[in-house]
Formats: structure tokens, sequence, C-alpha cells
């Protein structure tokens, strides 16, 4: 029984605790669940009064914005006004200005219809005057036309002489000085020395005794010397001297030289002649390089091909009218440099175009063709620049020249072989040139007689009066100068004076 007792209070007890931890836990429960639904009704109506505010703070935006548009609105329409009171103040100035155009349109068609009628009165009044003089001078109108004309003519024709002598004379004589200032100074700057030289070369000797020795047994020793240098060679009655002939004057060099050589060293036999002519070429090869590039340095013209420097070298042994081609080559590009440096033009192109103008020379009994085609063609051949190119085929207008550069050169190259003492001319090419200005002149329809004067550098023409007025002559004197350009070849320029005079002859009886 006790321990049924004790069992049962135990569980009595263990039901009582359990039934007070239950009680316990509930009230706790309560208790949690009330201050966590006090802090839920806090929140929410913090939430309320924070949306209350929201509410009240969006309604005042509106309101306000709600004001400043209505604001806006008020503005505008108030510009709107203005503006159409605008409108139509100028729509009132409108019509009234429309309504004076048109007033004066109206008096304009009266005093139209006014001018009309004095018009056509002055008309009948100009015919009537027509009618009137035709009558008193017994002329049509047709021939008072004809002869006013006429009369009109002749004061027009003499008074365009007039202005056209006047024009002439001031640009003649403002060119000339302009020309003579280009050209002296030119000159003066690029002054140089000319030694005249011939087609054949002269070789002195000690003694005549050495001709045996040129000439050889049976003449062996001439005959070979003659075929290794290309050359002839004339030994004559000359005292100690013998002459080498030959068109080409670089071989000429190589057998004056060669001979020199083998008359100061005494043996002459063919194997040696043809060793020592083979050395001289060699050496006369080099002598034109070293002269090529003395002339390109002299001239201000670097970086030329080695080819074409040789080539220009050969010009140290040609030469024209007495003339030597390659110091006419360096003077012709110093003077075209100075000239091209007075008018701005471009004077690199200008040296190189006046050293190099007269390259063909070097080879034009070689290469069939002009001299300034061959030199183009071998220039371009080694990219020579192209403007250079043009200077040296249009320098004697076998093509046309595309630069300023072009006909600079080509004026230097007149001023050096024209200018005193640059060139000699034979007797027969002088009377052959002088005759042919004479024929030009003698050509055109009109003219009496012609005279070359001064060397062939002015021809004087002169007319029949009874053919040729003077508007006329002053034509035919442009005329004749032109047909000269384009049919002659001439250093310098020629001047063309025509001459008409009238003559009145009577005898006292």
């Amino acid at each position: 029984m006790s321990t049924v007792g004790t069992i049962l209070g135990v569980v009595i007890a263990l039901a009582a605790g359990a039934l007070i931890g239950y009680f316990v836990r509930q009230l706790q429960v309560d208790r949690d669940t009330k201050a966590r639904q006090a802090e839920a009704d806090r929140i929410i109506g913090a939430a309320q009064s924070r949306a209350r505010e929201l509410e009240l703070r969006a309604r005042d935006d509106a309101i306000k914005t709600r004001d400043e548009a209505e604001g806006e609105a008020s503005r505008r329409r108030a510009e709107i006004s203005r503006e159409e009171e605008r409108q139509n103040r100028r729509r009132s100035e409108l019509d009234r200005r429309m309504d004076q155009v048109e007033k004066r349109d109206q008096l304009l068609n009266k005093r139209q219809s006014a001018l009309d009628k004095r018009t056509n009165e002055l008309d009948e009044l100009h015919a009537e005057q027509v009618r009137e003089l035709q009558r008193v001078s017994g002329m049509s109108l047709e021939e008072a036309r004809t002869q006013l004309l006429s009369e009109v003519e002749k004061d027009a024709r003499a008074d365009m002489v007039r202005v056209i002598r006047q024009i002439e004379e001031e640009a003649q004589v403002e060119g000339d000085r302009r020309a003579r200032e280009l050209i002296a100074d030119a000159i003066q700057r690029v002054a140089s020395e000319h030694v005249a030289e011939v087609t054949v070369s002269v070789v002195p000797l000690t003694s005549d005794e050495l001709k045996g020795r040129i000439i050889g047994r049976n003449g062996r020793n001439i005959r070979a010397f003659e075929q290794a240098a290309g050359v002839d060679v004339v030994v004559d009655d000359t005292p100690e001297a013998v002459t080498i002939s030959s068109f080409d004057s670089v071989r000429r060099e190589v057998a004056r030289r060669a001979m020199e050589k083998l008359v100061l060293d005494g043996r002459n036999h063919p194997a040696h002649i043809e060793k020592v002519v083979e050395q001289t070429k060699a050496e006369v090869d080099r002598v034109m390089v070293e002269e090529a590039e003395h002339a390109a340095f002299d001239a201000g013209v670097p970086g030329l091909h080695p080819e074409v420097l040789k080539k220009l070298g050969r010009l140290k042994f040609r030469t024209s009218y007495g003339q030597n081609q390659l110091a006419h080559a360096v003077e012709c590009a110093q003077l075209a440099a100075v000239i091209a440096a007075e008018l701005g033009a471009n004077t690199e192109i200008c040296k190189a175009g006046g050293l190099l103008h007269d390259l063909g020379k070097a080879m034009d009994h070689e290469v069939e063709g002009t001299h300034a085609a061959i030199g183009a063609e071998f220039a371009k051949r080694y990219n020579v620049n192209a403007a250079v190119v043009n200077i040296i085929a249009s320098h004697h207008h076998e093509v046309d020249q595309v630069s300023v550069e072009a006909v600079i050169v080509e004026a230097a190259d007149a001023i050096s072989g024209a200018r005193p003492g640059a060139r000699r001319e034979s007797l027969e090419q002088y009377i052959k040139r002088v005759k042919g200005l004479e024929d030009i002149a003698n050509s055109f329809k009109g003219v009496s007689q012609s005279y070359a004067l001064q060397a062939g550098r002015e021809i004087r023409v002169i007319v029949l009066p009874e053919d040729i007025d003077d508007l006329e002559a002053t034509r035919l004197a442009r005329q004749v100068a032109k047909k000269i350009e384009e049919g002659m070849q001439y250093p310098g320029q020629i001047k063309v004076t025509v001459i008409r005079e009238t003559r009145a002859v009577d005898y006292a009886k």
C-alpha cells in the first residue's frame, strides 16, 4: 500500500507540476501575444500617421502644381492676346498700304497714257523732220546712215591706231626697261669667258723628224693610229705640227692626247699605239665625268645620274659657232636661275633645265633625230624631273612648253648664245638668214621693199600707202614678226619696222 501510494503521489505531483507548467507557459504566451499585438498596433498607427502626412504633402504639391499651371496658362493667354493685337495692327497697316499702292497705280496709268500720247506726237514730229531732211539733203535715210557710218569708222580707225600705238609704246618701253635690267643683271652676275675651238686639233712637234715616226714604215703607224682612234691624221708641210681631224670632238680629243703621249714616248709601233689610245680613252672618260661634276656644281644641280653626267661631260669637247657647249650649258643654267629668282619661278627646275637643255648634242651624231628630242628621251630614261624633260624637248619649240620655267630657259639660252662674242657665224649662214628675212617680208601683200639691217637684227618693210593704211601697217608688223618666229631659227630678237609714207610731187613751170 505504501508503495502504491507513493507512486500515486508521485503521479499526482507530476500531473500537478505539468498542469502548473502548462498554465505558466500559457500565461507567458498570452503576455507575448499581447506585447506583439501592442507592437503591431503601434507600427500600424505609425504607418497610418506617415500615410496621412504623405497624403497631405502630395495634396499640397498637387495644389502648388495646379496653381503654377494656371499661372503659366494665364501668361500664355496674355501673350496670345498681345500677338493677336499686333497681327490686327499689321493687317490694318497692310490694308492701308495696299490702298496707297492702288492709288499710285492709277496715277502711273494716267501718266503712262500721257507719255504714250507724247511719244506718238514726238514720233510723228521726228518722222516729219526726217522727211524734211531727206527732201533738203537729197539723200535717203540709208544713204545718210552709210555716209555717217563711214565717217565714224574713219574716226574710230584713227583713234584705234593711236590707242594701239600708245599701248604698244608704253608696253615696249616698260618691257624693254625691265628686260634690260634682268638681262644686264644676269649677264653681269654670270660673266664668263669662252675659248673658240674648231673641228681640228693641232699637235705640236719638237722637230719635223718626228713626222716620219708618226707615219711609220709604209704608213703602218699612222694607219694603226687612225684605226684605233677613229680620226684622220693630216701630216702636211706645216712646220713642227700635225693635224687631227674628226667630226666627233671626243674622238678628236682622245687622238690629240694619245698623239702627244706617243710623241713624248717615242715608241711608235702599232701594238703600243693601240695600248696608248685605249688608256687615253679611259682617261678622257674620267675627264668628262669630272668636268660634268664640276659643271653640275657650278650650276647648282646636284644628284644627277652617272650616265647623265657622262653624256653631259661630252659637251666639254663640243662647240657651236665657236662657243663651248658645256660652258654654254653652265652659263645658261646660271642665267636662268637669276631670271627665275627675279620672276619668282622655280630656280631649281631652271638650273637643271639650263644645264641639260643641250644634252642631245652629245649624241646627235650617233642617234637619228633633233638634239632636243634625243636629249629629252635620254633624260627621261634616267628619271630626270618631268618639268626638266619638257624644258629640254621644248627649248626649240618642237613640243609645247608647259611651264614658265621652260620659257625662262629658252630666254637664257638665247641670251647666252646672242651676247656679243659668244658665237661666230659663217658668212654663208649669215647671208642665208638675212635673205630669208627679206623673203618673209616680201611675201606679204602691199609690201614694196624690205631691207635687213644691223646684221639681221632688224628688218625694215616699206609698204604701198594706197594699199596699206595705218591700222594695216600695225597689223602687218605683227604678222611679219609672227611668221619670222614660226619659220626661222635665230638668237636674240629681230625688230620689225613697217614704214608707210605718202609723197606728193608737183612741178613748177
